[in-house]
């Protein structure tokens, strides 16, 4: 993507509408509409994170979710954050987190 000049970084800002996209971001959020949590490695590859993908869909924050696994909130955003793997258990969790997210809301 090109870089705009100051000129045309000041045309496009005059023209939009800041409280709107932050309204709009605001009820995304809240409606549990979020776009694709990913995470790009040290060579530029973009890669989903199916770990976070699980623990948004449960509705836990990060500290809530890594109390359910039994784990540090600082692993949970290692593993997020592609610089760690689960291991064997860990990896069961997760995948029930994903594919039946209310049964970790009820244990929450």
């Amino acid at each position: 993507m090109p870089k705009l000049s100051e000129t045309q970084l000041l045309k496009r800002d005059a023209e939009r509408d800041l409280n709107a996209e932050l309204l709009e971001s605001i009820n995304q959020m809240k409606a549990g509409q979020i776009g694709r949590v990913s995470v790009v490695t040290r060579t530029g590859q973009v890669i989903e994170s199916p770990v976070a993908k699980a623990r948004i869909a449960s509705h836990l924050s990060q500290s809530q979710f890594a109390k359910l696994l039994g784990i540090s909130v600082r692993t949970l955003q290692e593993w997020e954050q592609g610089r760690r793997q689960p291991s064997g258990a860990a990896k069961t969790l997760l995948r029930v987190a994903e594919n039946h997210p209310e049964y970790l809301r009820e244990l929450a």
